[in-house]
């Protein structure tokens, strides 16, 4: 059997196909038991982040298993598999170990050195095991990927190359100046409460933030993580410091109250669709400065409306609600369009072209082509693509007041309030463009050279535990040779005593385990170098070892290991 890889990220995926890609908890959990049910593989772990989704399989046939595991990715993320294909990338045997390794050391990262997938591992190991997908080669290599990775950050300033995506984006909020002054003071809201929200939350409070606020679908979960930062982080840090930070709970319910009260704002959730539309902001920068937010208040764009389709109104059946805030002005059409994602703009090409489309619906590649063909009839009504994403230069654009940071794969708010004058967000594709030419530290190149070392030695044990049961097996084999013998010798000389008895059986016993002890030393040496696992072959075929004894051995093994494997 041999390890596969295959998977996409954000150095090998657009954003917006991520976002689509991203699996539910529960899509994980059916991908695995589709995977471990089909032919070609036997082991499965499913590492899926903000900005990676891979699938990881033991598998006897390479190609079989590509076909399959890219279209079990497919099938479970709903992306049709010509669409998705152009963005896979495969690993297989020493390279799927190398990126693993990689991944787990902060290499692979959109921040180089974050150490947030390290907990993104550990809880991929942990749900392959309790769904029983993990055996041996995956419960080795996970544990083994989180050990590298602890090595990798305690020998090495890696840390020092890139910091935690938290972090990263509280900076690109700042834009340039210290964290801890610019949150010093301000209210927070923290939308979620799982390992990046929480992360995010106590970064805040570190930072010096007054308030920080939990809202998340499951309020206890909400109240236990507002009742740790108040546990914390409320009260001094230092003594020359009387900033103590409060924290609360509440109900998802009463986050549009909330964000008028607001000055950051970060989510992170697992909601598949947006958690903050364009139309809240608005509200709440209306509740928040007690003015309509009016044309002005958004980039110099043309004003006029996208088009309608031929006999249609201006706003009639128009997913994207050309209904006017004001005259001249449809803070859904084309003013605001370059924040709009791309499933949502496909939705008025289709509008325009005189179709409905349902997101609702998994896509196939005709209907793909169908959106493809509406977006560029819309292109040439309009004159131009519209922009979809950084804002055209404003003189005097207002200095931000509301700042949000979007750390959720799909995105938690609606991209178009990029377009909103006193409004700053920045999402996962903001930092991926942010962290594209970040400088990578000297310490990479030791952690690279870590990561090299640690393949070899995994590659080397693997091989030489490949060859331990077939050992196992030819040391039973002569232990039964030694037992048979000396039943014999009982047999034919039944006036020895006991201790004339024990002298012979041992001194069989020491030729035996001496004639057997630098063959089955050497062969473990020899088993651990590249090309070694037909060495295995060898010693079933020269002792004619029974296949099924070495494969009894062999699941004896893996049932033990991993019974006794921690989480």
């Amino acid at each position: 059997m041999s390890l596969l890889v295959v998977g996409l990220s954000h150095r090998s995926a657009p954003v917006s196909v991520l976002e689509r890609a991203a699996l539910s908890a529960d899509a994980q959990i059916k991908l695995l038991q589709d995977t471990v049910a089909v032919e070609p593989a036997t082991e499965a772990a499913v590492l899926a982040t903000c900005n990676r989704i891979e699938l990881y399989a033991d598998v006897d046939k390479f190609h079989a298993g590509v076909a399959e595991l890219s279209t079990l990715l497919a099938q479970h993320s709903g992306v049709g598999l010509e669409e998705l294909t152009p963005y896979l990338y495969v690993h297989y045997e020493d390279r799927a170990v190398h990126h693993l390794f990689s991944v787990a050391c902060g290499l692979d990262s959109m921040v180089v050195g974050e150490g947030q997938i390290l907990g993104q591992i550990k809880d991929s190991l942990a749900k392959a095991q309790e769904l029983h997908t993990a055996g041996r080669l995956l419960n080795d290599l996970f544990q083994q990927a989180l050990r590298v990775g602890k090595r990798a950050h305690s020998e090495t300033g890696i840390d020092r190359a890139g910091q935690s995506l938290v972090t990263f984006g509280l900076e690109q909020l700042a834009a340039g100046t210290e964290v801890p002054g610019w949150a010093r003071g301000k209210k927070a809201l923290v939308i979620g409460a799982g390992s990046m929200s929480s992360l995010a939350a106590a970064t805040l409070a570190r930072a010096g933030v007054a308030e920080v606020v939990v809202a998340n679908r499951t309020f206890d979960r909400a109240e236990r993580l507002a009742h740790l930062l108040e546990e914390q982080y409320g009260h001094s840090l230092t003594d020359a410091d009387d900033n103590a930070v409060t924290a609360r709970a509440v109900e998802m319910s009463a986050v549009p109250d909330e964000l008028t009260r607001a000055d950051v704002v970060v989510s992170c959730t697992g909601a598949t669709g947006l958690v903050l539309t364009a139309e809240a902001i608005v509200r709440a920068v209306e509740g928040r400065t007690g003015q309509a937010v009016a044309e002005t208040a958004f980039t110099a764009v043309s004003t006029k409306t996208l088009p309608a389709p031929a006999g249609a109104s201006a706003d009639e059946n128009c997913p994207l609600d050309l209904a006017a805030v004001q005259p001249g002005f449809s803070l859904m059409g084309e003013a605001a369009v370059a924040g709009m994602d791309a499933a949502t703009l496909e939705q008025h090409a289709a509008w325009v072209a005189g179709g409905t489309v349902d997101r609702r619906e998994r896509r196939t590649p005709e209907a793909d082509a169908e959106l493809i063909t509406a977006l560029a009839a819309t292109a040439a009504t309009v004159g131009r693509i519209p922009e979809r994403r950084r804002p055209e230069p404003v003189a005097e654009r207002p200095a931000p007041f509301l700042f949000l940071l979007d750390l959720a794969m799909p995105r938690d708010i609606d991209a178009a309030v990029h377009r909103l004058a006193g409004v700053r967000l920045v999402d996962i594709e903001s930092l991926a463009e942010a962290s594209a030419d970040a400088p990578m530290a000297a310490d990479v190149d030791q952690v690279r050279r870590i990561v090299s070392d640690e393949v070899a030695a995994f590659g080397a044990a693997q091989r030489a535990a490949h060859i331990t049961p077939t050992v196992v097996a030819l040391r039973t084999m002569a232990a039964d040779v030694v037992a048979g013998e000396i039943a014999r010798l009982d047999g034919r000389l039944p006036d020895l005593d006991e201790r004339q008895r024990g002298e012979i059986r041992q001194a069989v016993h020491r030729v035996v385990d001496k004639l057997l002890h630098a063959p089955t030393v050497r062969v473990k040496q020899l088993a651990a170098e590249p090309g070694g696992a037909g060495y295995a072959d060898a010693l079933r075929t020269l002792f004619d070892l029974d296949p099924e004894t070495v494969a009894s051995v062999s699941r004896a093994e893996d049932s033990t290991d991993t019974k006794d494997r921690p989480a």
